[in-house]
């Protein structure tokens, strides 16, 4: 379940602090094989349309933009060996992607998708460029968008998203001549060329792609025949496999990873040639984000506590982190850009207080290059609270208004993440998003407890078959630690979360009545009727062992709706009518408990609305109520 749910459905803020220009916004960087370009689109908050952009990554300096189509929006930013960048170009009126490259001196088409694309990648000769695509797609790519309508006969077609290889010196090749090489049936998730360019290496599944991407297994497939061979069948979920340069090795990111897209976990390697993986940080205390192999090395990026940073672990610290900070760092389609060799990285690096900048430079140093946002002010203050419960540690980030009276008691807002497998990270606090909160005087308090990222995978998988037991301790432990070092009034705490947030929000209710108030986004009531409604139920064999077929009791015990005598706290429920992730009947059935025992509560299905509230009308209407919803019960101005 997505980790970003609840901050998804607050986007759109109704009284901003004012700010001295609109905040610079990066986004899918890129950094060229020589470490001397980097490419990102860019653009501010008055301005929905971001143009790409090149820079020098010595100083930041823009060298040119590039930006032909005004309606269309920018991703995939990818540099050839030779120097030439490759775009996609979106352009949702028309129902087509076309992939672009310039070389510095014109800009020209090598192929029009109808449908949806992603992730372009270069043979490593820089001959040809392959592309993940969707023709003719009835959806957004992922569980958390908005699901097709389940009428009609249900289950028997789904989106293919496949390989497809394009020449870089041929002719534009037009949608109807795109024949990806990939075979039907198999959902390819994350691919990377072999060094030879005959083939890939990729993450794949048979059938529905939202929800088998649980079961993929490491596969190889031939880029002329499509003919696949298994390379392994981890037992864990896998991530960004990746080829080594002399094509005998196979790195991957696995560990329990509850959505696609929320990373983390150990780095594994298995022989290309097939096999059994090896983990190669068994008892590591961080967990890996993600990992490219760059020259001889594999490199990536790591969470470690409060702390993000680079990370090797073939390195002279494999269980730690080199060049790192107290940050969110985010390039592509992962968090760190390197150049060919692996000497040279990019990033976009914010945190609590600091607006988004670019980062580069050697790897054991990067250096701030960008400056546009450095105008924009604190609005919060941060501080990372640590704290011990049942012999773990444990780790979270109090945010508190930044005019807070440290003299004046305070209500405090307790936000828990979605996944579980997640982090609460920093990033800017800006329009939108908390400052709602923060601005009516709220305290706001991101616990990651047993279940997240930063501890490493034993951390992780800390509370299988046990949701809403030890990480509910952690949490109220938490709560404890931070009423330790800031004014908080214990009789004033609210909570809320989306996704498993939300499923924790409204269990808290049945076994606590520390919260006041609580807010409630795409959560679960009840496990029994979910393993039954849902699109991805795949992803809840790793945590509770069996299937609720076979194992009925474990699912009923983290179930609200069979504790909902205990529910006593009011509670403000929302949820997408097309959310797949966490159908709405959850919310539904948990909305007729709270009214069956005359417990105050209100729901709101937003119509086509998928695992996340994104439509700016929506996500205003959802922020106005969850705060009106605390301020009656939580009175933050007294």
């Amino acid at each position: 379940m997505r980790p970003s749910l609840f901050a998804a459905a607050l986007l759109v803020a109704t009284a901003a602090p004012a700010i001295a220009a609109p905040m610079h916004q990066y986004s899918a960087l890129a950094l060229s094989a020589k470490g001397d370009r980097i490419a990102t689109v860019e653009g501010d908050e008055s301005k929905p349309h971001g143009v790409i952009t090149i820079r020098a990554t010595k100083d930041g300096q823009v060298l040119r933009t590039i930006d032909p189509c005004a309606t269309c929006s920018y991703s995939g930013l990818v540099f050839a060996p030779g120097g030439a960048l490759a775009f996609l170009q979106r352009d949702r009126a028309a129902g087509t992607v076309v992939l672009g490259i310039d070389d510095g001196k014109a800009v020209r088409t090598i192929a029009t998708v109808a449908g949806i694309a992603e992730t372009p990648r270069f043979s490593r000769d820089g001959k040809r460029i392959a592309l993940l695509v969707t023709i003719g797609a009835a959806k957004e790519a992922g569980a958390a968008q908005a699901g097709v309508r389940q009428v009609g006969e249900i289950g028997e077609k789904s989106d293919e998203q496949r390989i497809a290889v394009f020449d870089v010196a041929g002719a534009p090749v037009a949608a109807a001549a795109v024949k990806p090489v990939s075979p039907a049936n198999r959902y390819v998730y994350e691919y990377d060329w072999t060094p030879d360019g005959r083939g890939f290496v990729v993450t794949s599944a048979l059938g529905n792609g939202d929800n088998n991407w649980w079961v993929a297994t490491i596969d190889a497939i031939d880029a002329t025949t499509g003919a696949v061979r298994t390379i392994a069948k981890p037992a864990t979920q896998v991530n960004f496999p990746r080829v080594s340069p002399d094509g005998k090795t196979v790195a991957f990111i696995g560990g329990l990873m509850s959505d696609f897209g929320s990373v983390g976990g150990d780095v594994w390697t298995v022989p290309f040639a097939g096999g059994a993986p090896t983990n190669l940080m068994a008892d590591s205390k961080l967990t890996v984000t993600s990992i490219s192999w760059p020259g001889g090395a594999i490199r990536g990026t790591a969470l470690k506590g409060d702390s993000a940073g680079l990370f090797s672990p073939t390195g002279a610290t494999p269980h730690g982190l080199g060049w790192s900070r107290p940050a969110s760092l985010a390039a592509g389609d992962v968090r760190v850009a390197y150049n060919a060799d692996g000497t040279m990285v990019a990033t976009v690096v914010q945190d609590f207080t600091h607006a988004p900048a670019i980062y580069a430079g050697p790897v054991a140093k990067p250096v701030q290059i960008t400056h546009d946002n450095d105008g924009q002010p604190a609005l919060v203050s941060a501080k990372s609270v640590t704290w011990k419960n049942d012999g773990f540690d444990v780790q979270g980030w109090l945010l508190a208004p930044i005019d807070a009276d440290p003299a004046k008691k305070a209500p405090m807002i307790t936000i828990v993440h979605g996944g579980p497998a997640a982090a609460n990270v920093p990033y800017y606090v800006t329009r939108g998003a908390f400052t709602v909160l923060l601005k009516a005087g709220y305290y706001v308090f991101f616990p990651n407890p047993r279940g997240s990222y930063g501890q490493g995978e034993a951390f992780t998988a800390a509370n299988k078959r046990d949701f809403g037991g030890g990480d509910l301790r952690d949490i109220l432990t938490g709560i404890d630690a931070v009423e330790k070092v800031a004014p908080i009034d214990d009789n004033r705490l609210g909570l809320t979360g989306g996704s498993y947030g939300g499923f924790m929000s409204m269990w808290a209710n049945t076994q606590t009545n520390r919260f006041k108030a609580i807010v409630a986004g795409a959560g679960l009531s009840n496990w029994i009727s979910y393993y039954g409604t849902n699109g991805i139920d795949q992803w809840m064999l790793p945590y509770f062992g069996k299937t609720m077929y076979d194992d009925p009791k474990i699912y009923e015990a983290a179930s609200a709706i069979y504790f909902m005598k205990q529910a006593k706290t009011p509670t403000f429920i929302y949820v997408g009518e097309r959310d797949i992730e966490v159908p709405p009947t959850q919310s539904i059935e948990y909305w007729h408990a709270l009214k069956d025992q005359g417990v105050d509560t209100s729901l709101v299905i937003y119509p086509e609305e998928g695992h996340g509230i994104r439509n700016p009308a929506n996500a205003a209407d959802v922020t106005r109520r969850t705060l009106a919803w605390f301020d009656k019960y939580l009175a933050a101005g007294k």
